[in-house]
């Protein structure tokens, strides 16, 4: 069964959304898809929050990956003055 993480985000004050998004795209996605995430999803939900839903084949998908997404999210944030503001995960247990 598919397994879900969804991480929220948030930018420093001043920092312009499209330069951070742009590193999304560069960086963040790329990297994800790379550790053998299935899909990633990115929502903006204010003038500086994001969330990202990343979907992964299965538990152990993730947890193999789970270092060099901890690698990746430091590295990020010294460069683009982000900050994770929260986690969830799970398993998907119903999908329509």
């Amino acid at each position: 069964m598919s397994y879900v993480t969804i991480t929220t985000w948030e930018i420093e004050d001043g920092i312009d959304y499209d330069i951070f998004l742009r590193a999304i795209e560069e960086k963040r996605l790329p990297a994800l898809k790379g550790f053998g995430a299935s899909r990633v999803t990115v929502i903006r939900t204010s003038n500086r929050t994001s969330a990202a839903i990343t979907e992964w084949p299965d538990k152990a998908t993730r947890d193999a990956a789970e270092l060099k997404i901890d690698e990746v999210r430091r590295s990020v944030h010294k460069e683009d003055r982000t900050r994770m503001t929260g986690e969830m995960k799970g398993q998907i247990v119903a999908d329509v």
